[in-house]
C-alpha cells in the first residue's frame, strides 16, 4: 500500500495541484486534491514535492531500443521493451518490419510469450504489431522491398495464427487490390487495421476507413503528401476522425503539424517508432536487414537516406509536445489515455482514476522521468529513493 503526495496529478478531470493518489496491490483506489491523507498502519507514505504525476505512456509502435533490436531474438525484444520502460513507457505495442512470413510467424511467437508473461520487472507487452507486409512499394520508407506482397486473406490468416490472439493492429495500403478483404478478416478477429505505407489517394484512403480501418501509421510519413487539389491520406484521415500516430521526434515531423492534429486532442496518439538505435548512440544498425546509420540522433538507410524510425522515447516526445504549445494535458493524453482507447484498454489503464491499473510515471519540472511505477511496483529504486515494491 502507498499514497503518493504533493503531486501534480494528471486526471481525466484536469490537474490536481496539488494532489494525490492512493495504491493498493496492482491498483489505484484513491484520488483526491490537496496534500493528501496521512498514511495508514502499513502504508508507504511517498511525498513528491510537486513533481508530476501522469499515467504510464503505452507505445503503440516500437521497434527496439537500449541497442535491442525486437526482431532479432525473443531475449532482444524483451530487453528493449524494458528499455522504453526506464522512460515511462508502461505497456508496448510490439512493432515487426516486413520480413519473409516465416520469419514474422516466429517473431509473432515471441510476442505471444511475452504478451501471455504479462506485467513484470522487465515491461509490459500488449501484443503486436505488424507494419507490413501489405504496404505500398511507393512509399515504403525503410520497410524491405524484397518482402513485400499484396494483402492476401490466407496470408493474414497465418499470421494471426501464429501470434495466438496477441496480434492487435496491422498496417495496411488501403489502395491495394485484396485490402478491403483483410480489413475485414482484422475487423472479425478484433485487430485494429491501420492506413499507412500507402500512395493511396484522398478517395482510394476515405474508403479504406469507411472499410473499418481506424487508425493511420505515423501520419503524414511513408504516405503521400498533402496537395491542395489532391489532399492525399493525411487529410483523408483527419476528416474520417480516425487516431493518427504521430512521431514527435523534432525530425519525422514540423511542430505545426503536431498541433493541427492535436486542434482535436481526443485523435492525436504520440508514438515513438524507435528502432534499436534509440539510447545507443550514433553508429551503424540493421533495420530489416538493410543497414541504418544513425548522425545525431537520426536514423537513415544507408542505401538511400530513406528514413529508419527514429531514437525517439515517449517522455522526450511529451517534452516535444508541451515545448510545441500543446497543454500539458494534451500531451499525456496522447501518450497514455489515447492510446489505452485505441487498443480498447481504457477500462484498465491509460489515465489516472480509482479502479484502474496503478501504472503511473513521476517527473520533474523538465519533465524529465524520476520514477515509474508498474501494476502498483517501483522500477528501479523510485522518486527519492524508495522501495521498488511499495504496493
Amino acid at each position: 500500500m502507498a499514497v503518493l503526495t504533493g503531486a501534480r496529478v494528471i486526471t481525466p478531470g484536469g490537474v490536481l495541484d496539488p494532489g494525490w493518489v492512493r495504491v493498493r496491490g496492482s491498483l489505484i483506489t484513491e484520488v483526491g486534491r490537496g496534500r493528501g491523507p496521512a498514511g495508514q498502519p502499513g502504508e508507504d507514505v511517498v511525498e513528491l514535492a510537486g513533481a508530476w504525476l501522469a499515467p504510464g505512456f503505452i507505445d503503440l509502435h516500437v521497434h527496439g531500443g537500449g541497442g535491442h533490436d525486437v526482431a532479432a531474438s525473443r531475449a532482444d525484444m524483451a530487453a528493449a521493451v524494458a528499455f522504453h520502460r526506464a522512460h515511462g513507457t508502461t505497456r508496448t505495442l510490439v512493432s515487426l518490419v516486413t520480413a519473409p512470413v516465416p520469419r514474422l510467424t516466429e517473431q509473432l511467437g515471441w510476442v505471444a510469450e511475452l504478451a501471455a508473461a504479462g506485467p513484470g520487472p522487465g515491461g509490459h507487452v500488449v501484443g503486436a504489431h505488424l507494419e507490413g507486409p501489405f504496404l505500398a512499394p511507393a512509399r515504403r520508407g525503410a520497410q524491405p522491398a524484397e518482402h513485400l506482397r499484396l494483402p492476401d486473406r490466407a496470408v493474414y490468416a497465418e499470421l494471426a495464427a501464429a501470434a495466438g490472439g496477441a496480434l492487435r493492429v496491422i498496417t495496411i495500403a488501403p489502395e491495394l487490390p485484396g485490402a478491403q478483404a483483410v480489413v475485414a478478416a482484422a475487423a472479425a478477429d478484433g485487430v485494429i487495421a491501420a492506413a499507412g505505407h500507402t500512395d493511396a489517394t484522398y478517395d482510394q484512403a476515405t474508403a479504406g476507413f469507411a472499410a473499418g480501418m481506424a487508425l493511420t501509421t505515423h501520419l503524414f510519413n511513408g504516405m503521400r503528401p498533402m496537395h491542395h487539389r489532391e489532399p492525399g491520406p493525411a487529410v483523408a484521415a483527419l476528416d474520417a476522425g480516425v487516431a493518427c500516430e504521430l512521431i514527435n521526434d523534432g525530425v519525422h515531423v514540423h511542430p505545426a503539424l503536431l498541433r493541427l492534429v492535436a486542434a482535436e486532442p481526443e485523435r492525436l496518439v504520440l508514438v515513438t517508432d524507435a528502432v534499436d538505435a534509440a539510447g545507443a548512440g550514433d553508429g551503424e544498425y540493421l533495420l530489416g536487414g538493410h543497414p541504418v546509420r544513425v548522425r545525431d540522433g537520426e536514423a537513415r538507410l544507408v542505401a538511400d537516406g530513406a528514413l529508419a524510425g527514429s531514437t525517439l522515447t515517449m517522455d522526450a516526445a511529451v517534452r516535444r509536445a508541451v515545448a510545441a504549445g500543446l497543454p500539458i494535458h494534451v500531451a499525456f493524453a496522447a501518450a497514455a489515455t489515447n492510446p489505452a482507447r485505441v487498443l480498447g484498454l481504457a477500462h484498465r489503464c491509460g489515465s489516472i482514476a480509482p479502479g484502474l491499473d496503478a501504472d503511473l510515471v513521476v517527473l520533474d519540472a523538465e519533465l524529465a522521468v524520476v520514477g515509474v511505477l508498474a501494476a502498483g511496483r517501483w522500477q528501479g529504486a523510485g522518486p527519492g529513493g524508495r522501495s521498488p515494491h511499495p504496493a
